[in-house]
């Protein structure tokens, strides 16, 4: 087997981060990022700073994080203007402790029911957040979150993801979001990071370009523009603001291109792999502002195409990308989030250019799960806009209600997925990467036949998927986010360095050697561009069709395959730029608020609580702000990911979506009595988040779904969908068993993990 170095490399996801804007009425300290250090999270060693050449910014080594924001809203941003005024204090110390008295909009101890929005009335809202209700984020909330990157993940991350939604949501009448709110908050945002990321010797530099230690890649949320969810055709007063408002940001030479459409990349690691930051806005199903990306007088169309050219310049450097967005491609058997012909262009772009995207991220929908692009549901007359489609719009933002439906047809789907041959009828593990004793991790698998059957229905699962590497397939990941719609949560990615360990990364001043030829940025020469990297597929077309007339879809271009001389990519195949896992943390601000009256427990116990003006509140008196581990699947005994390539996701989505488990993958009696009865985890460790989840008085229960799951994976997965918020009780009554297709195989016992999947380890 060949041995790749693995550097620790994370990913921050503080996804759908929505935060209320400018919220708490009682004044909340803001507090010096810098102080109360904390140890790093799997520390590893930073190296100093790195002299590069003349005209880029003081670098430093690859380190293999990066941070992912999303949803952060304008009371983040007004407490993080709190933090930099207290910053601004003193020039010679960063200790310096500034008062400030935010927006009285979020006030402790106020209400979470309906419009009130923790604004007003006498309710539960605690001094870290409201969990499970519908309010936006508290000043203190946002401070200890970034005190706590400050402290843990500040000196080693690469580059950070910032995928949008930094205003508060607009669900209250009397307190009407404006425009300026929005710009104004957002720009306290920028000068968060700048303070946090910015180079400390950067008075006289005049090139916003070079203000950043990493690359910052920011993207619009659809709570950032009004009305919220609609953007129109650029340029337009949001695009020609935020390219001001981001111009630290956005590569000098890509200003204009994001003016016109609010999309732009950045070049994260010198010649090795580029950010792809996406306006999803203009594909969601809820923007009536514009109608999909068939037609070519829509954004959505300019855009994907932008795309497809960009990815195919990438190829020609041997560069690989990252996408990221805001709205996520959901997308089920009677639900979407974008319009169709928008998925369908970008399904087909993912497939097409599988030797080069690595993974694409998004936020909005505050739950933590994945998707499954599937090649096969492409319709060319769908992409060309000549088909109907009859799914209705997902939810914007789900709770727990409308979440139900949603993840129940993405298991039911799962349930369809391809499967192995049971284990025992092959010999070779199905996720084998090369044969005994060989050097090349892309030779083709050889089977040790037992039966000549055996070896025709493994090739048959082959086929089905994509051949070895899955490539039929391609995934999504939509983590959990800081608001506390549930609990605030965040993930850390690690990714394979593996040869580049010395790469110096440094802000966007990235310089191209002569000859190199850069990714394309101006967008006038978009279409002749695209002709020039499609001249030759289109001859060859031309020369077997042989046959005149007019095209059948003459505004759609099909990327080409990769070369089948090529590798597969990072997505596929473990090797440098592969995702190797994540770790997932969340605030238990239910502990940490602190506002529990003693000897109660769970969603429904009693709690401290306004009883009329604000002067008569209760004074907050919280514990100590910390992250903790939800899971890993570094280590996770219940995922079991060795790895987030294709193959290992769809190993686990089919386990999910098992009705019929078998050994490890099934609760037992055991384990479900344990639960309810003394509120451990089914893992058998007590579960972190108990104050919120776990011991309540019994009481009977009606099951709705007529039965328990008995799936542990499919239980585990709910559980940490909601970030532990969700009873057990109350995730079989809404999840219980039901029937799911797809056919089940015999497994067979794992000395490594007590259960073997057919055909897998």
């Amino acid at each position: 087997m060949i041995s790749f170095s693995f550097g620790v490399v994370r990913v921050i996801s503080l996804l759908a981060v929505a935060f209320l804007l400018l919220g708490a009425r009682a004044g909340v300290r803001a507090t010096p990022l810098h102080s109360e250090q904390h140890p790093p999270v799997r520390q590893s060693d930073v190296d100093a700073p790195v002299e590069l050449p003349r005209g880029l910014a003081a670098g430093r080594k690859l380190h293999g994080r990066f941070l992912h924001l999303t949803g952060t809203s304008p009371t983040l941003l007004a407490a993080l203007f709190a933090i930099l005024a207290s910053w601004r204090g003193s020039a010679l110390t960063l200790a310096f402790e500034t008062d400030f008295h935010p927006d009285p909009f979020y006030e402790f101890y106020a209400s979470t029911k309906g419009d009130y929005a923790c604004h007003r009335g006498s309710g539960k809202a605690g001094y870290y957040g409201a969990e499970t209700s519908d309010c936006d984020s508290p000043f203190s909330l946002v401070n200890e979150t970034f005190k706590w990157i400050n402290a843990n993940l500040k000196d080693s991350i690469d580059f950070i993801i910032w995928t949008g939604d930094s205003a508060r949501h607009d669900n209250d009448e009397k307190l009407p979001r404006s425009d300026e709110q929005v710009f104004d908050l957002n720009k306290y945002m920028v000068e968060k990071f700048v303070e946090v990321f910015g180079k400390d010797d950067n008075v006289n530099d005049t090139n916003p370009n070079n203000d950043m230690v990493i690359p910052i890649i920011p993207t619009f949320g659809n709570n950032d523009v009004l009305p919220h969810n609609i953007m129109r055709w650029g340029p337009n007063k949001y695009t020609m603001k935020f390219s001001r408002i981001w111009e630290r940001f956005i590569p000098e030479d890509q200003r204009h291109v994001f003016q016109r459409g609010g999309w732009f990349w950045v070049e994260v690691i010198p010649n090795k792999l580029a950010v792809f930051s996406l306006n999803t806005l203009y594909f969601f199903d809820s923007n009536a502002a514009v109608d999909g990306c068939a037609l070519k007088s829509e954004p959505g169309f300019e855009h994907l195409e932008w795309l497809r050219v960009q990815l195919g310049f990438a190829r020609s450097r041997g560069m690989k990308a990252i996408l990221m967005g805001h709205v996520p491609p959901s997308r089920t058997d009677s639900k979407r989030s974008w319009d169709e012909t928008c998925w369908q262009k970008y399904a087909l772009w993912l497939h097409r250019y599988r030797d080069v995207v690595i993974g694409s991220m998004f936020g909005h929908m505050n739950i933590d799960h994945f998707l499954i692009q599937d090649s096969e549901d492409i319709d060319i007359p769908t992409l060309d806009g000549r088909s109907e489609d009859f799914r209705v719009a997902v939810a914007e933002e789900l709770s727990t209600e409308s979440a139900a439906d949603y993840l129940t047809e993405l298991r039911e789907h799962w349930a369809k997925l391809p499967s192995p041959p049971p284990k025992e009828t092959t010999e070779d593990d199905e996720d084998s990467r090369e044969q005994p004793g060989s050097s090349n991790p892309f030779q083709p698998r050889t089977f040790k036949k037992k039966k000549h059957g055996n070896r025709r229905k493994y090739k048959k699962f082959l086929k089905e998927i994509g051949g070895q590497w899955g490539e039929r397939y391609s995934i999504s990941h939509i983590t959990a986010s800081i608001i506390p719609n549930y609990l605030p949560s965040f993930r850390v990615y690690e990714y394979n360095i593996t040869g580049l360990e010395d790469t110096v990364v440094s802000g966007l001043s990235v310089c191209h050697s002569p000859g190199q030829t850069a990714i394309l940025d101006n967008f006038d020469d978009l279409e002749e561009s695209s002709s020039v990297l499609d001249e030759q597929r289109k001859k060859k077309k031309r020369r077997k069709s042989g046959r005149k007339g007019r095209k059948k879809y003459p505004d759609l271009i099909i990327p080409d395959h990769p070369s089948k001389s090529s590798p597969p990519g990072p997505a596929y195949s473990p090797q440098t730029l592969t995702f190797l896992g994540y770790t997932q943390y969340f605030a238990n601000i239910t502990y940490i608020n602190n506002d529990l009256v003693e000897g109660s427990s769970g969603p429904n116990a009693e709690r401290r609580r306004g009883k009329g003006p604000h002067k008569n509140r209760p004074k907050p008196e919280p514990k100590k702000f910390e992250y903790e581990t939800e899971y890993s699947t570094l280590n996770d005994p219940v995922y079991r990911l060795k790895d987030m390539t294709i193959r290992s996701y769809l190993k686990l989505a089919r386990r999910i979506g098992k009705a019929n488990p078998h050994g490890k993958d099934m609760i037992k009696e055991e384990d479900q009595q344990c639960n309810e009865d003394d509120g451990t985890f089914l893992d058998g460790d007590n579960d972190p988040r108990e104050d919120l989840s776990t011991s309540r008085k019994k009481r009977k229960r009606k099951h709705k779904k007529g039965g328990r799951a008995h799936n542990k994976v499919w239980f585990t997965f709910l559980k940490r969908a909601f970030v532990g918020t969700m009873e057990d009780g109350d995730i079989h009554d809404r999840f219980g068993e039901v029937p799911v297709a797809g056919g089940e195989q015999p497994l067979a016992e794992s000395e490594e993990y007590g259960v073997e999947y057919p055909g897998e380890l």
